[in-house]
């Protein structure tokens, strides 16, 4: 048996709510498969017909009067929109549920059916859970990887990085190795990430493709066996205190043994991963590797102040805000929402830490993207740091207040979804819990000028 999900016409009567009420009938397609001819073999059936030729009413009514008892449209496309009706149409008397279901989804009906398979369906609208279990898991990820990946260098890697040149050696390029390489955001820089990243979403909204979804997939396995390698290492190293054997290898050079012992499991969890997306638990798989990358992104790349976190987060704020509820408007969609949801004929978008909906009788996933995570996690890290360079302790400090920001700007997201019943920006949320944390904590404090104008 297969679970298919489809959207009712704004006409004709809706579909039971429970499979008990909802009554199984035979799938038949009728000749010509688009519906818009009478067609007595339909009769006491449910009509599976093609989009095209006709409008929606045109065919439902037709359908009806052949004496049908539900119809089912196939989309042209891999989507589902909204089946209405214009004002000038007269709006004839529809007896049976409408329904539309992507090309994708009709195609696995309609290739049974062709094949000899004798097809039955059964269409009910099952009402939502009223609470999603997955929230507090999603919620519980998220705060956790932010809270670990601002302090991972200080408590899990350690000073080791931070050793003495050996005497005689060559004290620069010793000193320069033992250094982590790191990249400090400028505010330029981080207005422009925004808009380099406005561009790739409207890129990936017009020509989304099952080879766009595989190049992204590709670039998500590098980056995440990176970070996979970087996290299993340093907490091997700092709980066994190993790490300084090395091996010299041909083109590579000196690599530590931890690093190359890391390497083929790392690499088994990205195949494993890459190759089973389609299984009930990859999304183990990605939350991991996604979990491992932040951290790591969160390494390398770090904020020397407010003034840069201010024009990363604003930009990313107003960024949210516009491509969520600002595009429908332009684009006629959700431009945000539509990416993250991807097709329905390729590997989904491995953009996003998620979790599956174990209540809901709908199934599907409750997401949060990575920026989500990755921009207010800058700001968290800053935070960390500055509070150790200033020898300041969790109540007088600033770390602990942005990790109770950024769990509450994370629990009105999904109590705004809760409310709204759509997709929320988390950014609308998290940047003023975050970045207007800090703000009036320093300002309160007289440091608003220092934590504006630090130096890393």
């Amino acid at each position: 048996m297969t679970a298919l999900s489809g959207i009712s016409a704004r006409f004709g009567p809706v579909v039971p709510d429970t499979a008990s009420l909802a009554q199984k009938l035979p799938a038949v397609v009728p000749s010509p498969k688009t519906g818009c001819v009478k067609s007595a073999q339909l009769a006491g059936t449910i009509a599976v017909i093609e989009r095209g030729v006709c409008t929606y009413l045109e065919k439902a009514s037709t359908v009806d009067s052949s004496g049908a008892k539900a119809v089912l449209i196939v989309n042209d496309r891999n989507s589902m929109e909204m089946m209405g009706c214009t004002a000038s149409d007269k709006v004839p008397q529809i007896k049976i549920p409408v329904v539309l279901v992507s090309n994708i989804s009709g195609l696995k009906i309609l290739s049974a059916i062709d094949g000899g398979a004798k097809v039955d369906i059964l269409m009910y609208s099952p009402n939502k859970a009223p609470f999603d279990g997955a929230i507090p898991f999603l919620w519980l990820m998220a705060v956790s990887a932010t809270a670990c990946a601002a302090v991972w260098t200080t408590v899990v890697v350690g000073d080791e990085g931070k050793k003495a040149p050996p005497a005689g050696g060559d004290q620069e390029a010793a000193a320069a190795a033992a250094e982590p390489e790191v990249v400090e955001l400028e505010a330029k820089t981080a207005v422009l990430f925004i808009v380099v990243s406005s561009c790739v979403l409207l890129f990936l909204f017009f020509f989304t493709s099952i080879y766009s979804a595989w190049l992204l997939v590709i670039m998500f396995c590098f980056s995440g066996l990176q970070g996979l390698h970087f996290v299993i290492s340093s907490l091997i190293v700092r709980i066994f205190k190993c790490g300084e054997a090395k091996v010299n290898l041909p083109v590579v050079g000196n690599v530590t043994v931890v690093a190359l012992a890391v390497l083929p499991v790392a690499l088994f969890i990205v195949v494993m991963w890459a190759t089973h997306q389609s299984s009930a638990f990859a999304y183990v798989g990605q939350n991991l590797m996604g979990i491992c990358m932040m951290i790591l992104v969160l390494q390398v790349v770090q904020m020397p102040n407010i003034k840069v976190a201010s024009a990363l987060l604003i930009s990313a704020f107003l960024y949210d805000i516009f491509w969520v509820f600002i595009s429908p408007l332009i684009f006629k969609k959700s431009v945000m929402i539509t990416v993250a949801k991807g097709t329905d004929d390729g590997p989904s978008l491995p953009m996003v830490l998620k979790m599956p909906k174990e209540f809901d009788v709908w199934n599907g996933y409750d997401m949060i993207g990575f920026g989500d995570i990755l921009f207010p996690g800058l700001l968290v890290a800053f935070s960390f740091r500055y509070d150790r360079l200033h020898g300041k302790g969790m109540s007088d400090g600033y770390f602990l207040y942005l990790i109770i920001g950024y769990a509450f700007g994370l629990s009105c997201t999904y109590v705004g979804l809760y409310l709204m019943k759509s997709g929320q920006p988390a950014l609308l949320y998290l940047v003023p819990s975050t970045l207007g944390t800090i703000t009036l904590l320093g300002a309160q404090r007289g440091e608003l000028s220092q934590l504006w104008n630090a130096k890393s």
